[in-house]
């Protein structure tokens, strides 16, 4: 696997590096954000949060709107608004320093198994016109389309995070019907997922803002989360307003 190592600290980084090798990975080591994010795309992205220029959380989050390309954050932080901020703009995972290198190479293969290449998550989800020869959902003024990884809102693109479009593709999976959290947890970040259940409530809270409506995804309160009907959500006040085009910060 082709690894990039955004990495300021030298001694962490030749460290690191070394392992990487020695488990059969190539390594290519940056120490600044600017040159990961100009960085040919790799096949994994290791990025500490404490770099001299570009904070981590803004690299992950440029690099998310340029590829789908798997990223790890590695960071001594251990706030968890840092790390729930990290998952939101894009990272896949997030290791506290310390770590052993057995369980930050079970994180990259985890990681790596959900990363299947193909046309529809190679690039961002830009949600242009709907290819109603895929798998399409329809819910209210939404329309889904798995295939090729789009969404729409009463015809306009929305572009939603990788996680956001599974989330959004399981809600809309059985309309009505109230999902787990844990369920969440296990099919959108699967079962090596170890933070706070509390990036759900962030990722519904930015679903709901991209959509248009707050009303469309229902939250019952210590099990889980629910489309409503469409008829509620299409006399949500006025509507469903003209959707967010942008990645949130």
């Amino acid at each position: 696997m082709n690894v990039l190592l955004v990495e300021d600290d030298s001694s962490v980084a030749d460290s690191l590096s070394a392992n990487l090798r020695l488990y059969g990975h190539q390594v290519m080591h940056v120490s600044t954000g600017t040159e990961a994010v100009a960085h040919p795309q790799p096949d994994l992205v290791l990025v500490d949060l404490g770099l001299p220029d570009l904070d981590g959380i803004e690299v992950c989050r440029r690099l998310r709107l340029a590829s789908w390309v798997p990223i790890i954050v590695l960071s001594g932080r251990s706030a968890e608004s840092d790390r729930v901020l990290a998952l939101h703009v894009g990272a896949d995972d997030y290791l506290l320093k310390p770590f052993g290198m057995r369980e930050l190479i079970a994180r990259m293969e985890a990681v790596r198994r959900r990363y299947t290449p193909n046309a529809g998550v190679d690039q961002p989800v830009e949600g242009r016109a709907v290819d109603t020869d895929g798998p399409v959902r329809r819910h209210a003024q939404v329309v889904l389309d798995s295939r090729q990884r789009q969404v729409s809102v009463s015809g306009s693109p929305v572009r939603l995070t990788r996680k956001e479009f599974d989330l959004l593709d399981l809600l809309m999976a059985d309309p009505g019907a109230v999902v787990r959290r844990s369920t969440i947890i296990e099919t959108v970040w699967e079962s090596n997922w170890f933070g706070s259940t509390r990036t759900v409530d962030a990722h519904i809270s930015s679903l709901r803002r991209k959509l248009g409506s707050a009303m469309l995804i229902e939250a019952k309160r210590g099990v889980g989360f629910r489309l409503v009907s469409a008829a509620t959500a299409l006399t949500d006040g006025a509507g469903i307003p003209p959707p967010a085009t942008g990645i949130s910060p």
